[in-house]
Formats: structure tokens, C-alpha cells, sequence
């Protein structure tokens, strides 16, 4: 009766009295305890403070729980951002700290799977928002069952090969066309199937994101998300979107209706206002208007307050800059609700066709 789970009596850290375990309290502190003295909380004692877990946690079991903006084994190190900064940055897109599958630790989501090999395991992303368990017709670990065997696992969700469908890719798609005549009904005028922006099936387009009717069309080719600023607004406030485009009131101009027309500055203040740290208006790139670059329309990967961005330095996925799925702010993608990614490729939302 005194024997723990591995044949132990009382854990090596007490006796057997009757039936009962009597754990050992040489010091009279009651560290040790537990139907079968399992809990030693004297290994949550600091060797340098002598404190248990620090004075920065409370010990249960052996285990140091610690306050927030304290880690480690004995709640000995301090966090160098805000509990409130550090729960920020762990939160997921799903509004739950590390997707439920992971502790916050300063900022950082340490996930509950990780691949003993030291690559990362079925679960991981930066707020282990991707579990790849969810791509496997029957789980386990070691085999390769990943979208019964056709389509590609992306953050836990399967990308199927043409002819395929389904949550797992388990469906064969009977359809009349060849893939090659397929994927050249889903082309239109863009050289990328559904313009980079669905997924084409049986030479038809479904849209990405699912049910978002800002992105349309027979090839996905109309996005009105390129009307939007990083704050929502459409084209500025002074115009309306069209197929992705703006058409601005009249009084304004500009990619996003951004500029006005009419301008109360002196030509020299203006271009005051224009001139970077280097003294060239515009970074040589563009042109000055009320104070603001317009930087060259044919240069169309020219950006930035100065026209000192390229955006061309963004990521690519598929041969498009973020994926279409978000914007390229002065070399980061900043993607739209729903996606992820250095690129934006990878979609976290809840319906995928």
C-alpha cells in the first residue's frame, strides 16, 4: 500500500507505518509530502537566495509556479519586457495565449511538442499556431500519412493536388478536364492559376479567403483589399473601390486617394518636407506634392514616406510579393486578417475549400 507507481515505497523519502507513508521532516518543514511522499519541495529551494522559487513564485509538488515577468526553474531570471508586452506577443490569431498547445515564456511560446531531433515537432509557429496532427488521415507521429498522401500539410491544414479534395485530401475529384486544360481556365490573363489568390478545381476558382467578398472575380483577378491602408480604410476616405482599384472624388488623387488636390504650402516648404536624411528630394524617386513624396508610377516596387522602399525586397511565395495577401510596408509583409507567414502563404482561418 506504501509503493508509488514504479514499485517505490513512499518514494524513497519516507517510511511505511501500517499501510501509511511517513515522510521524512528532518527539519521540520513539511517540504516533503503526498500520499506516497512524492512531493519533495525542496527542489524548488534557490541554492544562491536560499528562498523557495525565488520569492518570485509559489512551489507545488517540486514545481515552481512563477509570477508574471519571472522564469526559470527557481523563478530566477526576470523578463526584460512587461507581463503585458509578453502576453502580446504570445497571443495567437486566435485570441488564446500559444493556441492552447504552449507556455509564454518572456514573449516567447515554447510549445508542448518538440521533435526530441531538435527540428520542430508536429506543433510549432511562433504562437504554435500549427499543428500538423491535423494533416494525418490516422494519427502517428512516425508515419508519413500527411493528406492521405495527396496534397501538401501547410500549418496543419492540407493544400490538395489537383484532382483531390476534402479536409485530408482523401476525395478523388472526378472531373473531364486534363490538368493542364484545368489550370489554363483558372489562368485568365494572370500567369499564375486564379491569379495567385484561390485555388483552382476542375478549371474553376475558389477565392482566398473563403467567403470574403472583397476578393472575386472568374480568376480571382479583382482584390479590393489593395484599396485598404494598414488601418482599413478604403481609398482614404475620398474614393471608391473598384476591381481592386480606386476611383478617387474629385479633389483627390493618388494609389489610395491619399493626396488632395489643392495645397496651402510655398513651393520651398513643401519640398522642405520632402527631402530625406540625405538631402535628395524623394530619394531621387519620385515627386513632391504638399509636402509628400509621389513616388514614380512606373516604378510601381518604389515605396515609403521618401520613396526609399523597395518592394521588391518583400518575400514571394508562388512567384507573387506576400502572396497577394498582404502588403509590402518598406520590405515586411503586413498581412491581411487571416494570413501568416514571412510571405503571408499560410492561412490560419476557420473554413478551407
Amino acid at each position: 500500500m506504501c509503493k508509488n507507481s514504479q514499485d517505490v515505497i513512499c518514494s524513497n523519502a519516507g517510511t511505511c507505518h501500517c499501510g501509511r507513508c511517513k515522510c521524512d521532516n528532518s527539519d521540520g518543514n513539511g517540504l516533503v509530502y503526498g500520499k506516497f511522499c512524492e512531493c519533495d519541495d525542496r527542489e524548488c529551494i534557490d541554492d544562491e537566495t536560499e528562498e523557495i522559487c525565488g520569492g518570485h513564485g509559489k512551489c507545488y509538488c517540486g514545481n515552481c509556479y512563477c509570477e508574471a515577468g519571472w522564469h526559470g526553474d527557481k523563478c530566477e531570471f526576470q523578463c526584460d519586457i512587461t507581463p503585458w508586452e509578453s502576453k502580446r506577443r504570445c497571443t495567437s490569431p486566435d485570441g488564446k495565449i500559444c493556441s492552447n498547445r504552449g507556455i509564454c515564456v518572456c514573449g516567447e511560446c515554447s510549445c508542448h511538442d518538440v521533435d526530441p531531433t531538435g527540428d520542430w515537432g508536429d506543433i510549432h509557429g511562433d504562437t504554435c499556431e500549427c499543428d500538423e496532427r491535423d494533416c494525418r488521415a490516422v494519427y502517428d507521429r512516425y508515419s508519413d500519412d500527411f493528406c492521405s498522401g495527396h496534397g501538401q500539410c501547410n500549418c496543419g491544414r492540407c493544400d490538395c493536388k489537383v484532382g483531390w479534395y476534402g479536409k485530408k485530401c482523401e476525395h478523388p475529384n472526378s472531373c473531364p478536364l486534363s490538368a493542364e486544360e484545368s489550370i489554363k481556365k483558372c489562368q485568365g490573363s494572370s500567369d499564375l492559376p486564379c491569379s495567385g489568390r484561390g485555388k483552382c478545381e476542375c478549371g474553376k476558382c475558389t477565392c482566398y479567403p473563403p467567403g470574403d467578398r472583397r476578393v472575386y472575380g472568374r480568376t480571382c483577378e479583382c482584390d479590393n483589399r489593395r484599396c485598404e491602408d494598414l488601418d482599413g480604410v478604403i481609398c482614404g476616405g475620398h474614393g471608391t473601390c473598384s476591381c481592386g482599384r480606386c476611383v478617387c472624388e474629385k479633389g483627390w488623387f493618388g494609389k489610395l486617394c491619399q493626396h488632395p488636390r489643392k495645397c496651402n504650402m510655398t513651393e520651398e516648404q513643401s519640398k522642405s518636407l520632402c527631402e530625406s536624411a540625405d538631402g535628395i528630394l524623394c530619394s531621387g524617386k519620385g515627386s513632391c506634392h504638399c509636402g509628400k513624396c509621389i513616388c514614380s508610377a512606373e516604378e510601381w516596387y518604389i515605396s515609403g514616406e521618401f520613396c526609399d522602399c523597395d518592394d521588391r525586397d518583400c518575400d514571394k511565395h508562388d512567384g507573387l510579393i506576400c502572396t497577394g495577401n498582404g502588403i509590402c510596408s518598406c520590405g515586411n509583409c503586413e498581412c491581411w486578417d487571416g494570413w501568416n507567414g514571412n510571405a503571408c502563404e499560410i492561412w490560419l482561418g476557420t473554413e478551407y475549400p
